[in-house]
């Protein structure tokens, strides 16, 4: 029996959205395989995040991870020297050939950069105005509401579990962690959360002996048969630098009777999934607390 491989693909920014997607989508329709896309719509301003190379841990991923030449100096700098550009107004094409095309659409975030560094602090409902923006840009893109959300980078917490179960998402991958539950907030069981059981691609490279050229061993060698397995990767990333290594990444999947999924295809509706809460811990290779599912953390 094929092993399950959930595949999520965060779009953070302009050019991943107009570049990245669609390349994405030639090399997942050569192997035949769907998957979910997870679409920033408001303002790239991603290059805001260059204050942090004050932090002596996210100065060493960049350097690790080569960041200049894996993003391109249009998104490190993107929301500084110039505004930045309104994703799903401009780009909403993008979106539509996508779904087309057969993938899960969901939401990511209005602002990207806005919500990593802000979310943990704000209010209810200052949370549910910030995803309102991005619903509604989703909706002026497809014609309908989002159903699926995943916080920009693992970034969420109880308040953001109450702001998000007012749009009535069918399930959130707002976490990391290793099996899906139900997290509770409020006092009531909130849709479900597929969390995110891989490393990405810029949290290991360099790291413990992994390179360009071993990476898709390594990753393949860490899914577990018969447990949750779900894979982020990132339009910026798998589609552009680093899309021949996504293209083999999929040949050495379907060599290894490994089946990528979109997460919906995780989920089963007879299923009454375990309660579980969440927690702010690091994770190796990313800078900054990302949420956990609780138990994650105890294995």
């Amino acid at each position: 029996m094929p092993t399950a491989l959930g595949l999520r693909i965060d779009v953070d920014t302009f050019r991943g959205t107009r570049d990245g997607v669609p390349r994405l989508l030639d090399i997942l329709s050569a192997h035949e395989v769907t998957a979910s896309f997870f679409f920033t719509l408001g303002p790239d301003n991603m290059g805001r995040h260059l204050w942090r190379l004050l932090k002596p841990r996210f100065f060493a991923k960049m350097l690790r991870s080569r960041a200049a030449s894996l993003y391109g100096w249009d998104i490190l700098l993107a929301g500084t020297f110039w505004p930045g550009r309104r994703i799903g107004a401009a780009l909403g094409e993008v979106l539509r050939f996508t779904e087309k095309a057969g993938h899960e659409v969901g939401l990511h975030a209005w602002d990207h950069h806005l919500w990593q560094v802000a979310a943990p602090r704000m209010s209810v409902a200052a949370l549910q105005r910030e995803i309102a923006r991005g619903v509604e840009a989703f909706s002026d893109a497809l014609g309908r509401r989002p159903d699926c959300s995943a916080a920009a980078g693992w970034v969420a917490n109880q308040r953001v579990l109450e702001a998000k179960e007012t749009f009535g998402f069918r399930y959130n991958s707002d976490c990391r962690g290793s099996s899906i539950f139900v997290p509770v907030a409020g006092g009531q069981r909130c849709a479900p959360q597929i969390p995110t059981t891989l490393p990405t691609y810029d949290e290991v490279i360099g790291r413990d002996g992994v390179t360009h050229d071993n990476y898709n061993g390594r990753l393949v060698d860490r899914l577990r048969p018969g447990a949750l397995n779900v894979l982020t990767v990132h339009a910026e990333v798998e589609g552009i630098a680093c899309a021949g290594l996504f293209d083999a990444f999929l040949a050495e999947c379907k060599a290894r009777d490994i089946r990528p999924v979109p997460l919906a295809g995780l989920l089963d509706d007879g299923t009454l999934y375990a309660e579980d809460s969440l927690a702010q811990a690091p994770i190796a290779g990313r800078d900054g607390n990302v949420c956990w599912q609780q138990s994650a953390l105890a294995h």
